[in-house]
C-alpha cells in the first residue's frame, strides 16, 4: 500500500471479513507476505491480512525514541536495601526491530528498570551490564564474568543480585554461580537470583515485569542465604496466568517448555518458596524444608577453569565409538553421557549384530582404565542413576564410568563436572566429588 505508515507506526485498523469489519489496534510490521499488510497486536501476537481486506486505518502515534533514565544516577530511597542488576541479555531484554519484524537482544537495562517503576519502592537498583547476549550463545567465560560481577556488587554492600538471562541456558548459569559461591561448603554474602522472560518486554503477554518485580523482591528481602539449595535461585512464573513466580534452586531447576511462561521446574525436588503479586503486595511464602547445614561466609567465589572441556554424547542407536574416540584424540578433559533408563550405554550385543556396541565398550574400558573420566547423568531428566539394578549397570561400574546413585540433574551434572575438574586432581578430584551433595544437587534416594 502506497500510503502504509512507516514501521513501528501505532495504528488502527479496519478490515473487512466473511464476519463483517473488524477494528484491530497494534503497531506496523514488515509484510508477512506478498500482498499482505502485518500489524503486532497489543496482546504481543502478529496478525496479517490481504491489502485487499484494508477499509482505512487511523494514526494513533508515531515511532519516537524514547529517552532512557540512568537508573545509576537518579535519586533513590536510601532506606531501602541495595540491589545489583547484572544484565547478560535475553528475551527478557529485548525488543521487536520494526525494520525486519525480527526480536532482537538490543533491550538496555535502563530502559527495562524505568519499565517497571515498581521495583524501586523495594530496592535501590544498581545496574552493571555484562552484554546482550542470548543464551545459548554463553560459554563458562561468561559464567566467570558472572561470578566476578557478583563478587563486586557484594563488595559494595550489595544485599541481593538479579542477573537477567536468557532462559534457555538459565540453568546452567544458575547451577554455575552456586558451584561458585558455595561447591566448597561455604556460603555467598548475600542471595542471587537468575531470571529471564519467554515473551519480550514489548508483548503485552509479556512476563518480563513480573519475573523482574518477584527477583527483585526476594533478592531485597528474602532469607540470608545458607550455601545448600538456595545459594542461588531461579525466578519464573509459576502458573502460565499472572500473579505467581515460584523460586526454584539454582542447582537442581529445568527448562521444560519451549514457549510457556510458566516454563521452568525443580529437579527431583520442591521449590524454596513461591512469590505472590497483586495490586497491594507483594509477598513471599516460603515452603517447607529440612534445616541447613551451619557454613561460613565466603568473599570471594571459585572460578571455572575456561581450558577445560567436556564431551557430551547421548546415548541411543546412533551413538557411535568413533565419535567417543575423536573426543578423546582431541583430549577433552571428560566425556558426559546422557543415559537412557537408569543410566545406561549401548555397551552390550546380545544378538551378536551390532560389533559396534562393543566397540564403544572396549573404548571406554580402555579410556577410564587410563584414568579418563567417563560420567553418565539421567536422559530422563528426574529420577536417579541406579547401576545395581542392571547387569549392564554393574558392567559400566566395573569399566569406571561415574555416576551411581546421583539424582544431580543433567544441566546441573555438566556444571558439576567442570567445576571438579577445576578443583585440579583429574579423575580423583571427580570420584570423591560425585557421590557428595555439594550444594544441594545431589540429595539421598531411595529406589522404588
Amino acid at each position: 500500500m502506497n500510503d502504509w505508515p512507516e514501521l513501528g507506526t501505532s495504528i488502527r485498523l479496519i478490515v473487512k471479513t466473511w464476519a463483517g469489519d473488524g477494528t484491530y489496534t497494534g503497531l506496523t510490521l514488515p509484510s508477512s507476505g506478498p500482498n499482505l499488510i502485518t500489524i503486532k497486536l497489543q496482546n504481543g501476537y502478529n496478525i496479517s491480512f490481504p491489502e485487499s481486506y484494508v477499509k482505512s486505518f487511523e494514526i494513533l502515534s508515531k515511532p519516537s525514541d524514547t529517552t532512557t533514565l540512568d537508573v545509576n544516577n537518579q535519586v533513590q530511597d536510601e532506606s531501602l536495601p541495595l540491589v545489583y542488576l547484572i544484565h547478560t541479555g535475553g528475551t527478557i531484554a529485548s525488543k521487536v526491530d520494526y525494520k525486519t519484524g525480527a526480536v532482537s537482544a538490543t533491550f538496555e537495562p535502563n530502559d527495562l528498570l524505568n519499565s517497571i517503576p515498581e521495583i524501586k519502592e523495594i530496592a535501590r537498583i544498581k545496574v552493571l551490564k555484562l552484554g546482550n547476549m542470548w543464551s545459548d550463545d554463553l560459554r563458562p567465560r561468561h559464567w566467570n564474568k558472572m561470578l566476578k560481577a557478583t563478587e563486586k556488587a557484594f563488595s559494595e554492600g550489595a544485599k541481593g543480585v538479579v542477573i537477567t538471562h536468557g532462559t534457555d541456558t538459565l540453568h546452567l548459569s544458575a547451577a554455575a554461580m552456586a558451584y561458585g559461591w558455595s561447591g566448597n561448603g561455604q556460603r555467598p554474602p548475600g542471595r542471587i537470583v537468575l531470571t529471564g522472560s519467554q515473551r519480550s518486554p514489548d508483548r503485552g503477554s509479556s512476563d518480563a515485569a513480573e519475573n523482574i518485580i518477584a527477583s527483585v523482591m526476594w533478592a531485597a528481602n528474602g532469607p540470608q542465604p545458607s550455601g545448600y539449595r538456595d545459594t542461588s535461585v531461579v525466578i519464573l512464573h509459576a502458573k502460565s496466568s499472572d500473579g505467581k513466580c515460584a523460586v526454584l534452586p539454582g542447582c537442581a531447576s529445568r527448562k521444560y517448555h519451549s514457549s510457556r511462561r510458566d516454563s521452568f521446574k525443580s529437579i527431583n525436588q520442591d521449590p524454596l518458596a513461591h512469590i505472590l503479586i497483586n495490586k497491594k503486595e507483594i509477598s513471599i511464602k516460603m515452603s517447607e524444608f529440612e534445616p541447613f547445614e551451619a557454613r561460613f561466609e565466603a568473599s570471594t567465589p571459585s572460578l571455572f577453569d575456561e581450558k577445560i572441556k567436556i564431551a557430551e554424547f547421548i546415548s541411543g542407536p546412533h551413538l557411535q565409538p568413533s565419535l567417543v574416540e575423536s573426543a578423546i584424540k582431541l583430549d577433552f578433559n571428560a566425556l558426559l553421557f546422557h543415559g537412557t533408563g537408569l543410566g545406561h550405554l549401548p555397551i552390550a550385543n546380545p544378538e551378536d549384530d551390532s560389533m559396534e556396541n562393543i566397540k564403544l565398550r572396549t573404548v571406554l574400558d580402555d579410556f577410564c582404565g587410563g584414568g579418563g573420566v567417563a560420567v553418565v547423568v539421567a536422559q530422563t531428566i528426574h529420577g536417579p542413576i541406579n547401576m545395581d539394578v542392571y547387569s549392564k549397570g554393574r558392567q559400566q561400574q566395573q569399566i569406571g564410568i561415574i555416576g551411581h546413585k546421583s539424582l544431580c540433574p543433567p544441566g546441573s551434572a555438566l556444571v558439576k563436572l567442570h567445576y571438579l575438574l577445576s578443583q585440579g586432581e583429574g579423575r580423583e578430584s571427580v570420584l570423591n566429588g560425585w557421590p557428595l551433595d555439594l550444594v544441594g544437587e545431589n540429595p539421598s534416594f531411595t529406589l522404588d
